[in-house]
């Protein structure tokens, strides 16, 4: 796991599954949007008996600031203390997310390395050299 002054640091998608499975009290948030969440899939839990919880960093269309955010996570029962494990398409709004959620008092906010579909290969197309899916983590279309 990096370390980072701004948040608890960065996570390998190998590292995000173990703290899923290992630590009880530990959860997902995706805060990719619903498009994405609708057509592109989600992370699929239930083999560790878990759900993921969505909420939008960004609202589509606009990818205007959820200004709910904060409490959204609240209202999801996330405690300051729990680790979080924050999920994005290629691994840049979960930084942002993280960086908020620890300025919010949340100490153990981490940013999970390439997101779920990761970086463009050289056709500019995701989802086929890094990120949640490629690594054949649990995941479901809607």
């Amino acid at each position: 796991m990096a370390s980072n002054k701004k948040y608890a640091g960065d996570v390998t998608l190998s590292e995000a599954w173990d703290l899923l499975t290992d630590d009880e009290n530990s959860v997902l948030i995706d805060v990719r949007t619903d498009a994405e969440w609708n057509y592109v899939g989600v992370p699929n839990l239930e083999s560790i008996g878990k759900d993921i919880i969505c909420i939008s960093w960004l609202i589509f269309p606009g990818n205007m600031p959820n200004d709910s955010f904060m409490n959204q996570v609240h209202e999801a029962g996330i405690k300051p203390d729990q680790t979080i494990l924050l999920l994005c398409r290629s691994g840049q709004r979960s930084v942002s997310a993280a960086v908020a959620l620890t300025d919010g008092g949340f100490s153990k906010a981490f940013n999970i390395l390439e997101g779920f579909e990761g970086e463009k290969d050289h056709e500019e197309r995701r989802g086929r050299l890094g990120g949640w899916k490629v690594s054949n983590l649990p995941w479901k279309q809607n």
